[in-house]
């Protein structure tokens, strides 16, 4: 069989795109093999770092067992104190919850006592701002006009004055006012005869009326 010349030039430039072809295959295996060694060494690196991590916390929670039953060795009846500091916790939220609940009813008898009809001026002293919002909501709910007034110690004793003299009604946080303005507001009180409340005291809430008024409405 005879080829001829211009068939047996096709079949060289055929070759030559074959090996073109094959080298560009050959390049992307190369690359993706470079590619995956790599990705492989981070992965390995990544596996010895959280290994390390690992034995750290486990080590670390070993000597915190030790220390912990050293600490149980030395001081026998510890984990029953730890109980009994969380229960004493959990005692005394459900005793301050009772007691704004008991506020609340102690405001509502308060402000139910004022004449109905008539807008009543409430002064709110302390700086509890939960304390003084929801001062606000009660006596509005029973058509009053809030006022408030830190009782901060930087009290300034001609507003604290003003303010007392302008409310029919005073409630004042014994635990979050300054001693010169309880005193104050003790003092105004006893003069006028002017309706307290007394939030906060470490025996009970009590709603006080100190003096009477010579002109009750």
């Amino acid at each position: 069989m005879t080829v001829s010349t211009q068939d047996f030039e096709r079949l060289v430039d055929e070759h030559r795109v074959l090996i073109r072809q094959y080298a560009q295959v050959q390049a992307r295996s190369h690359q993706y093999m470079r590619t995956q060694e790599a990705e492989i060494e981070r992965l390995q690196a990544e596996a010895v770092q959280l290994r390390a991590a690992l034995i750290a916390r486990d080590t670390a929670l070993a000597w915190a067992a030790e220390d912990q039953a050293r600490m149980a060795a030395a001081l026998p009846g510890l984990p029953r104190r730890f109980a009994l500091a969380r229960r004493v916790e959990s005692l005394l939220d459900r005793m301050q919850t009772l007691l704004r609940e008991r506020t609340a009813w102690q405001w509502r008898g308060a402000g139910g006592r004022l004449t109905a009809g008539q807008e009543k001026a409430v002064l709110c002293i302390g700086q509890d701002p939960m304390t003084a919002s929801a001062t606000r909501e009660l006596v509005e709910q029973v058509g009053g006009r809030f006022l408030h007034h830190d009782g901060g110690d930087e009290v300034d004793a001609s507003m604290l004055e003003a303010s007392l003299i302008a409310a029919d009604l005073v409630i004042c946080q014994t635990g979050c006012v300054s001693h010169g303005a309880y005193w104050r507001v003790q003092d105004h009180c006893k003069r006028t005869g002017k309706r307290c409340v007394l939030v906060d005291r470490p025996d009970a809430l009590d709603v006080v009326r100190v003096y009477r008024s010579a002109t009750t409405r």
